[in-house]
Order: C-alpha cells, then sequence, then structure tokens
C-alpha cells in the first residue's frame, strides 16, 4: 500500500505525550487545534497529581532553574520543522566512499532533522559553543528578545517606568540569550546519543555554573561524569599589566552521560615507551627518587618522618605518608642507592598495561593550550584564518580517546575551525580506529575587512573544509601505506527549505483551481539527489550511506545501503522499472506521487509488490 512520507522532521510534542501516555494513560485527553481537528494534549493537572504524593491545589515554591522564555525554548526545540539537507558534491571530498558529514547551517534545525536517522546513535558528542562575552549571537532563534523586551519582561522598570538596570552588558539579559541559545540545542542533542554515549562541552568560568545547571536538568546531576579543569595558556597574556589580579589560564571541560553514570571510562593512550635496566627476582625495573625538595613554599615538616632506618635531612622530604613509603619498603619496592638515596623500584610487569587512571586536570603536555591550537590552524590554512581562539587537537585526541571507542560516531555540533575531524583523522591513523564524525557549523561570513574575507574564505564554513581537506592530505602523506585505507573525505550537506512545495503541507491553503495549475508539488530548483537525501532524513537511513546509481529501462534509480532503500523520482515510471525495482527485495521502495506512465501501471503496481516482494514498505512523496 502506497502511503505519504511526511517531509518534516520528528514531531517532538507527539512523541513526548506518547511517552506520557505510555506511563500515565489517564492524562492523556483530547482538544480541537486551530484547525478545528481532534488532537491527543495532556490533563497537565492530572499529570501534577499523578507526580506528586499530596494534593496538588496551586502553586508552590520548589527549587528550580528557570530565565526568561525557557518555555519557549522548550517549545522550539519539540516543534517540527519542514527543512531539509542537500547534498553538495563539488565541495566534498570522496562524496561516494566516505563515512563522515560535515553539515552547513544552523545547527538548531540541524539537529532536529537528525532526531530519527541517528536516534541513540552517537556515542560522544563535543562541542565548543560561543562563550557569554556580553555581545549577541549569530543563532538568532526565535524566542531571543531585545534588552527592551528582556528588561520588560524580567520586571527591571520601577513604578514609574524606569529602568532599575544601568548597563545592559551586566545584566541578565546576556545570561538569558546564551541559555536560550543553548537549552533547546542540548535539548535535542540528548536524544542523539548511544545509552552509553557522553557529551562533553568545552566552558569558560563565566557561564560554567550555568551550564552545569542546565546539564542537571537535560541530563541528570546523577549522570555528570566528571568536570574537566584544562590549562588552556601556558602563562597569561596580561601579567604585565595586572600584577596582582589573578590571571586566567584554565578553561573547562563539562562531561554528562546519558543514562548511565557508573559507565567506566578509560584513557586509551599507550604507556610511553620506557626501560627497565635493573633485574631481581621481582623482575626487571626501573628507578625513580622517593624524595623531593623540603624547602620554601614546599616544606612539609610532617612529610620527614623516619621510616626503615632513614629520614631525609632538612632539605628533602617524602613525596608520599608513612604508610606507604613503609609498604614500599617491605614488598621490595624500594632501597637506598650507593649514595644513600632512597629510590622506588617501578617494575616493567606492574606498568605493562596501558589503561591509565584518567585524572581532571589536564595540563599543557597533556593535551596542548589554545596558542598550540591556532597556530596548528595556521600551518593548515595560513596564520590570517580570523579565530581568535582555536582548541588544539591534542585536547580533542585525548578526550576521544578517553570517551570513544574506534568505531564510534562523534558529533561536533559548533564545529568552527573543524578541530575535530582533524583529531579524529590523526587518532584513526595512530590506531587504525574507524571512526566517524558529523560536523555542524552554521556559515557565519568572515569580516569583510579582515584577512580571512581577503585570502579568500568568505565564511567560517570555507576555512573549515579546507582545514579538513588539507589535515587530510598531511596525514596520509606523513603515514604512507599505513594510511592507505583511512578516511580522509567528508559529504557535504547545506541545510535548506524543504524540496515541497507549500501546498505539499498546507494544501488546505489552496483553491481547486490553484492546486490544477500545480503541475508538480517538488520545487523546480531540486535534483533527484535532493529528494534521495530528504527522503533518508524522513525514513531514518544514515546521511552517510553508499549510495549507487543505475538506470532501469531508462529511468534514474538510487540504490542506498544495499537495497535497504531503493527511490526513483522520474516521471513516466513503466512497468518494467516497477517490477525490476520489486524483484530486488528493498526495505524501502519510493517514488513521485502520479510518476506511473499510465493507469495500467498505478493499477498493477500492488499486485507487482505483491508477487515479487509483498513485505516492501511503498511511499510516495
Amino acid at each position: 500500500m502506497l502511503s505519504k512520507l511526511k517531509m518534516h522532521s520528528l514531531n517532538k510534542v507527539d512523541d513526548n505525550i506518547k511517552k506520557i501516555g505510555a506511563l500515565f494513560p489517564n492524562c492523556v485527553t483530547e482538544r480541537k487545534n486551530d484547525a478545528g481537528e481532534v488532537e491527543y494534549a495532556i490533563d497537565f493537572d492530572m499529570l501534577k497529581q499523578e507526580l506528586s504524593s499530596v494534593v496538588v491545589e496551586g502553586k508552590e515554591e520548589r527549587y528550580q532553574f528557570t530565565w526568561p522564555d525557557k518555555k519557549k525554548s522548550i517549545l522550539a526545540a519539540n516543534a517540527p520543522i519542514s527543512d531539509t539537507l542537500r547534498p553538495c558534491r563539488e565541495e566534498s571530498v570522496d562524496f561516494d566512499n566516505t563515512q563522515n558529514l560535515y553539515i552547513e547551517g544552523d545547527n538548531f534545525a540541524v539537529l532536529k532533522l537528525l532526531q530519527e536517522t541517528y536516534l541513540g546513535k552517537i556515542k560522544m558528542i563535543y562541542i565548543d559553543p560561543p562563550y557569554n562575552t556580553g555581545n549577541d549571537f549569530v543563532y538568532n532563534d526565535d524566542f531571543a528578545e531585545s534588552a527592551e523586551e528582556y528588561l520588560a519582561h524580567s520586571g527591571q522598570f520601577d513604578e514609574e517606568g524606569n529602568r532599575l538596570v544601568p548597563n545592559t552588558e551586566s545584566n541578565g539579559r546576556f545570561h538569558t540569550d546564551w541559555l536560550n541559545m543553548v537549552y533547546p540545542r542540548l535539548k535535542l542533542a540528548k536524544d542523539l546519543l548511544t545509552d552509553d554515549g557522553v557529551i562533553l562541552v568545552s566552558i569558560g568560568d563565566k557561564e560554567l555554573r550555568n551550564l552545569q545547571a542546565v546539564m542537571d536538568e537535560i541530563f541528570g546531576a546523577n549522570n555528570q561524569v566528571c568536570c574537566f579543569v584544562w590549562k588552556s595558556r601556558a602563562k597569561p597574556t596580561n601579567a604585565g599589566n595586572a600584577r596582582f589580579r589573578p590571571q586566567k589560564v584554565a578553561e573547562y571541560v563539562l562531561v554528562y552521560s546519558k543514562s548511565d553514570p557508573e559507565t567506566q571510562f578509560y584513557n586509551v593512550v599507550p604507556a610511553k615507551e620506557r626501560t627497565y635496566p635493573h633485574e631481581d627476582e621481582l623482575g626487571q625495573f626501573r628507578t625513580t627518587t622517593i624524595l623531593t625538595s623540603n624547602r620554601g613554599t614546599f616544606r612539609r615538616e610532617t612529610m620527614r618522618f623516619e621510616s626503615h632506618g632513614y629520614t631525609p635531612n632538612e632539605d628533602f622530604r617524602w613525596k608520599a605518608g608513612k604508610e606507604t613509603i613503609d609498604r614500599l619498603y617491605e614488598t621490595n619496592h624500594m632501597y637506598i642507592s650507593e649514595d644513600g638515596v632512597p629510590m622506588e623500584k617501578k617494575y616493567a610487569h606492574e606498568e605493562s598495561d596501558p589503561l591509565y587512571p584518567i585524572y581532571t586536570f589536564m595540563d599543557t603536555d597533556l593535551s596542548g593550550t589554545a596558542e598550540s591550537g591556532k597556530a596548528e590552524l595556521g600551518r593548515l590554512v595560513g596564520k590570517q584564518h580570523g579565530f581568535d581562539t582555536v582548541k588544539p587537537v591534542q585536547l580533542i585526541k585525548y578526550l576521544l580517546q578517553t570517551f570513544a571507542g574506534k568505531d564510534d560516531i562523534i558529533l561536533d555540533f559548533f564545529s568552527g575551525s573543524a578541530t575535530t575531524a582533524q583529531a579524529i583523522m590523526e587518532q584513526n591513523a595512530e590506531d587504525n580506529g574507524k571512526r566517524r564524525y558529523i560536523l555542524v557549523q552554521i556559515a557565519e561570513e568572515c569580516d569583510s575587512n579582515g584577512e580571512a574575507y581577503k585570502s579568500g574564505y568568505k565564511n567560517i564554513c570555507e576555512i573549515g573544509k579546507e582545514r579538513i581537506r588539507r589535515a587530510g592530505a598531511k596525514i596520509k602523506e606523513e603515514n604512507g601505506m599505513m594510511a592507505q585505507n583511512l578516511d580522509t573525505g567528508f559529504r557535504v550537506l547545506k541545510l535548506d527549505s524543504s524540496n515541497m512545495k507549500d501546498v505539499y503541507y498546507n494544501p488546505d491553503e489552496y483553491e481547486v483551481s490553484m492546486v490544477e495549475s500545480l503541475t508538480d508539488n517538488i520545487k523546480e530548483d531540486r535534483t533527484p539527489e535532493d529528494l534521495l537525501f530528504q527522503v533518508m532524513l524522513d525514513l531514518g537511513v544514515l546521511l552517510s550511506s553508499k549510495i549507487e546509481e543505475t538506470t532501469i529501462a531508462g529511468k534514474r534509480v538510487f540504490n542506498v545501503a544495499d537495497g535497504f532503500l531503493i527511490a526513483c523520482f522520474d516521471e513516466l515510471v513503466t512497468e518494467e522499472t516497477i517490477t525490476a525495482i520489486a524483484k530486488q527485495k528493498p526495505y524501502y521502495f519510493v517514488m513521485r506521487d502520479s510518476s506511473m506512465a499510465t493507469d495500467s501501471v498505478a493499477t498493477n503496481f500492488e499486485q507487482i509488490f505483491a508477487t515479487y516482494s509483498p513485505d516492501t514498505v511503498r511511499k510516495v512523496l
């Protein structure tokens, strides 16, 4: 039976109503919508009572985290859209074979479009959202509000209408803007994670507490994994100008799991090569000193205790407490050298495990710095790239090594200069991994007076894509035959309005005479491949799936994911084409509405599939 594709993103409200209805059937009611049609809705008074152990009579004070227009941001996250993603072969690299995606467009809409296709499929999300600098964002969602609107909405006027706050950049408006920008995106992102998936968010200290409150609400406070402190600068940038002020040299990476706070993570960085020049009855070992300085600020007299006849002199102290030092002696892990210095034995068999504890402080030698990240980008695309801050590849690689397996999908929906893509390619080259990425970035224009624009980059997406191209080529060159099968390509998709004309979604708004004049419900500038990707989104087919194009009886036919989906968008399709497709037994078959060559083909369509592939799901658009 042929049925119409809905051709819009998942309606999260309908989905949430179903979930609540499964738990509390008595909370589901009916109402008439604006069109006079009956639809399901939630009886919120009943739901409140179901979730309370006492009689609910009115509003009660309770702990909550809120801000102006929070409800609008929730509503916006749940509302469906009819946009689509259009492929762009000319800007892609190895379009037909790559498993990586670079999506150009506002990530709010893109996250909605990915809801069905990548539901529960992303193992790790890393994002570096815009920090709150007291300025407006390029992500102008419908619930954003002006300074005047914020002030009026939040009651910051006295009885005579005078403003109570002197400076909009120091009041809550910019916190509101930032929260309304990030909240619905995180809400959408959660559903994309696997059950054991994690999300990592880079953030500065200005919005750290707000971000943690948002993440607690969306993911659950119990699902916080950790908060990394990343030493992002080797030294302060303005120490000479503010000698006695605290100098910021750190940023943060907040980590939450989707549903399993007990998930075990390991740093899979292999142990550094070490030599073990000594040997005794326990095996080969190397030695390190167990003493440290006891001078100046390092002085701790309580660490100058006696152990097995040895007490450090006043210039030195033990590195560990007495219990630990005594145990090292007793287990033959310590001895006094010929120079009279206590030395710890590090045995090879005890250091062979490549899995190390994950420490939440990331120093510069472990994860690089903001300066090194900026330099890395400059070496690839030119120093005048226009980015003030760039995350280093080393930082992202460390997070990948800790939180993502070799075959996982990683999503970055604030991709910026595409550091994440380079980090994934480098890590795959090092450990023969098959990690795949989805990068999303809005095409924010470069300053027309800036050096990046003068160098030929019109927007930051162009910089990101060029970085991936050059980084991929460099990695392959440096790794030679070892990188022969490394995926350094990416499939470019661009956010656009639906391929369908408005009559497809709102037929009631058109008179019969108008509809008859529309010979096609598809926009004239759209290609068959455009239609294919909107169908893939609608049916939940991975956007990186293999696509093969063939000709059957003169008609262009797409075979996606080895026959999972077969589509033909040509007109005047004959029985010969329909029969050949049915014999391939696809799971889905999609064609344009009223595209069959004759009434006879339309009449025999169901019989053909009933004969050769009765289980195929048939759809039209």
